[in-house]
Parts: structure tokens; C-alpha cells; sequence
């Protein structure tokens, strides 16, 4: 039977999708339903079909879920930042715990019985540590400041995102208040004309440093001195206020080159007992205490015992590199990125690491110049960004032929991919961990030990 567009349907949800949609069956056709629960029986309204799916909306629960709850944000359904704040938390590590676990069989083709349990956040609110807040014209001559609604450009205003500490929801107050008083205006995306694009923070959960940062279109905004009095006064832990310059019409929100209006140009956290100086430019990861776990894994599955060579490709900053120096012989991290090069070899010095060194080079030329030149490491680590390793990159990780790789994964799908990729050049995969960097939102993160066996296509 064929679906069509407005059509009210009764429908069973079975499970979620990978974006955390719900997903059920109507006569052999996927329906995929935001903010739906596996368990629910819904009346649901078809927005979209295709030949073998559609998508739809509740319209009404006839029969709810036993893992449904209540939202606590009353902007869930409209902003896009959360994706599962209509379950309790354990069922949500549960769907995601599936999402790997399914991803892992389906595409990589493995069974095995080396998938852990998920490594749940001990807090799932108020973990973020960083906010990139979008600047709009609201109705009546405020502003909105919030975040997009899903798959728009339409921006939803919010006072207090309960992912962000409340010391983010004091500088939002006390921006609000001098844009309310100087009315400096805002950037419009269609025209290109108006200064205010993004708000952007920055939190040091360790040392409880705040960072402010502008980011405008153009060197500056007038009042700025107002505007440093009000955040003293509002925030605190305010240690910097910064203007970023961005003067292209792009969906990138930071420009290359900051302005440090008051304060210092960075901020310092703590993380694995490093110290990491953090700039509006830096990456850093943005749940701190799963970070340290996570890491935690990285070191345990790369068994270093004090005179191995590890090689850490994607490396970024060399947060999870130089979490392992003191096990290790010798470091050496690989990106693409000549900022975050000059942030890791930074964090090395101030942390008294001398046995790291970065290179600023694509992963997979990196791995082949290391091969070229006699580099036989004993640990690869890498961490990818959500499409995966090229299969080129993963051929010269397999011919140097190291005793054990570290995968840090932030999409499933691709992961699996991957690890099919490396079974048949001679890896098999010994552990699988998921962790949950991002609670309440559709994202999980993955940690994999593969060791190598040497025999083709044994998984």
C-alpha cells in the first residue's frame, strides 16, 4: 500500500534511526518520526514519501512508551540542539548502545560477543563547555540569540540551554542588556550587511576561566568597553573577552583573526592531569569528564608499557597523544591543521613533554613519509572526523604493520566500514566501546582496539 502526503496512519515505533529519529513499519514501508519512542503507538500525519519510506510527524500517543518522559527544556520541539530529551537518559544509552552494536553487524559483518557496555555520562546536563550561539533580529526590536532549528536557518531564541552551565546563561543576560542599550546590529545572511553574526563562549571546567568571544562582521563593535563592564560585572570567571573577525558570507563561523578586547587571549584547562591553553580557534573537546574517560580507554587499549612509538593521526591539539607521554617512548602527532600544530607543540612545552613531535601534513602522506623514513610504530592511534579514514590512509597504517591500532570514532557507520577495511588487510578487532561524549543529543562516540594477526581477511 502506498503512502501518501497528509496521510494519518497508526503506527508502532520498533527502534530510532542514526539522526535519533523514531522508526516503525506500515505495510513493509519505513516511516521515520522525530521526537517518537521505541514503544509508542502513535497517530502519525505523513509529511514526505518515497517509494520505500517516508517520514512523518505525531499527530497523537495512543498507547506511550515505558521509556517515555516528559521534556524539561520547553523549547525541545522546535530547537535542534537536543534529539532525546523525550526518554530517560538510560534508554537513550540503550538506543545508542544498538546504533554501534547494529552499525558493527550490518556493515562490518562482525558477530562477536567484544561489544562493552556504554560508557554513560554521570551528567547528562549542563556538560558543555563551549557555545556557538547564532545572532538574529527577534520581533520587537530584540535580539534572538539561541540555536538553530533543525535542518533551518531559523533561529530559536533560549535564555538557558540546560547542556551549557548557568555561568553561559549570565554573559548571554548581560550581552542581551548591552545590545538592548547600544543596539549595534546584526548580520544579515541574505544581504551580507550588519556587524553581530555569533556569541560565542568558552568554559575551563577545571579552573572555572570564561572565555567571551564576538564574532562580528567587521574589526569590532562600538561600546565595547560598556559591553567588557557588563560581562565583569555578570560573569563569573570571566578571563577573556575576545572579538573574531569574519567578514565572508559563509555557513564557517569563526574568522582567522582575533581581538582580545579585555583579559587574556586564552583560557586554561585541566584534562588528564595536563594543562591546555584554549583559544577561540582551539579544538577542545566539549564534555570534559567523558573526554578523561575516553582517553582513559585510548591508554588501556594501547597497553604502553614505556618505550613504544605512538603515532597519533588526526591529532588536533594532541589532547589525546600527550595524555599518554609519560607511558610512551616517543610521540608523534599528525594534522592537517596548522593552527591546532602550533596549539599541540604549545601544550607539549607547557607541560614539560619533550619526547612529542607534530607534524602538519595530511594523515595518510604523513603515515607514508613515516614508513619511508624507518618509523616502525608499536601504536597507531586515530581519530577521524565523521566520514572516516580514506582507504588510502588505512593501506599505509597497514604497512607499517603496527602490534595495535586505537580507533576513536565519532560515526558508527563509517567506523564499521572501516574496520572491514582493516580485517582484510590482516587487523582483527578486540575491543568495541561506545561512549556517550553527548548526552541528549543523537551523537556517540566509539573506541576500538584492533590488534594485528597478519592473516588476510581473518576478522
Amino acid at each position: 500500500m502506498e503512502l501518501k502526503k497528509n496521510q494519518m496512519i497508526e503506527l508502532d515505533i520498533t527502534g530510532y534511526t542514526a539522526e535519533g529519529s523514531g522508526v516503525g513499519r506500515y505495510d513493509g514501508i519505513a516511516v521515520f518520526v522525530p521526537m517518537a519512542a521505541a514503544g509508542d503507538r502513535l497517530s502519525v500525519k505523513i509529511l514526505k514519501t518515497a517509494k520505500r519510506y517516508a517520514f512523518g510527524k505525531v499527530e497523537r500517543i495512543l498507547s506511550p512508551s515505558a521509556d517515555r518522559i516528559p521534556s524539561d527544556c520547553p523549547q525541545f520541539s522546535r530547537c535542534g540542539g537536543c534529539t532525546y530529551r523525550h526518554i530517560g537518559y538510560e534508554a537513550e544509552c540503550k538506543a545508542k548502545q544498538q546504533r554501534v552494536q547494529a552499525a558493527i553487524e550490518r556493515i562490518a559483518g562482525f558477530h562477536f560477543a567484544v561489544l562493552n557496555p556504554i560508557v554513560c555520562a554521570e551528567e547528562a546536563n549542563h556538560y558543555r563547555n563551549k557555545a556557538q550561539l547564532p545572532i538574529g533580529g527577534g520581533q520587537g526590536g530584540e535580539i534572538d540569540l539561541g540555536f538553530y532549528a533543525s535542518h533551518s536557518h531559523r533561529i530559536i531564541d533560549c535564555s538557558q540551554c540546560l547542556l551549557q552551565p548557568d555561568v553561559f546563561a549570565a554573559a548571554m543576560d548581560a550581552f542581551r542588556e548591552w545590545q538592548s542599550h547600544t543596539h549595534e546590529d546584526i548580520y544579515d545572511e541574505k544581504t551580507g550587511r550588519g556587524h553581530l553574526r555569533h556569541f560565542f563562549l568558552r568554559l575551563a571546567e577545571a579552573t572555572g576561566e570564561v572565555m567571551v568571544c564576538i564574532v562580528v562582521n567587521g574589526n569590532g563593535v562600538h561600546h565595547e568597553p560598556e559591553l567588557v563592564e557588563l560581562l565583569k560585572k555578570k560573569v563569573p570567571g570571566l578571563k577573556s573577552v575576545v572579538i573574531n573577525s569574519n567578514r565572508e558570507r559563509t555557513n564557517v563561523i569563526l574568522g582567522p583573526k582575533c581581538r582580545t578586547v579585555w583579559g587574556q587571549d586564552t583560557i586554561t584547562d585541566e584534562l588528564c592531569g595536563l594543562k591546555f591553553r584554549i583559544s577561540p580557534l582551539s579544538f577542545y573537546q566539549v564534555n570534559r569528564r567523558q573526554a578523561e574517560r575516553l582517553y582513559g580507554l585510548a591508554a588501556e587499549y594501547a597497553g604502553l608499557s614505556g618505550g613504544e612509538t605512538v603515532l597519533d593521526l588526526y591529532c588536533g591539539t594532541g589532547t589525546i597523544g600527550l595524555s599518554m607521554a609519560k607511558k610512551a617512548g616517543k610521540i608523534i602527532g599528525v594534522e592537517i591543521v596548522p593552527q591546532a600544530v602550533e596549539d599541540a607543540k604549545r601544550n607539549a612545552e607547557e607541560n614539560g613533554i619533550r619526547n612529542a613531535e607534530f607534524l602538519c601534513m595530511d594523515a595518510a602522506k604523513a603515515a607514508d613519509m613515516l614508513k619511508n623514513r624507518g618509523e616502525k610504530p608499536d601504536v597507531v592511534i586515530i581519530d577521524p572526523p565523521r566520514k572516516g579514514c580514506e582507504e588510502a590512509l588505512i593501506h599505509c597504517i597497514a604497512k607499517m604493520a603496527p602490534p595495535r591500532v586505537v580507533y576513536v570514532s565519532c560515526g558508527p557507520e563509517t567506523l564499521a566500514r572501516d574496520l572491514k577495511r582493516f580485517a582484510l588487510l590482516g587487523y582483527k578487532t578486540m575491543q568495541v566501546t561506545p561512549v556517550d561524549l553527548f548526552p541528549r543529543t543523537a551523537h556517540v562516540e566509539t573506541i576500538i582496539m584492533m590488534t594485528y594477526c597478519g592473516d588476510k581477511g581473518k576478522k
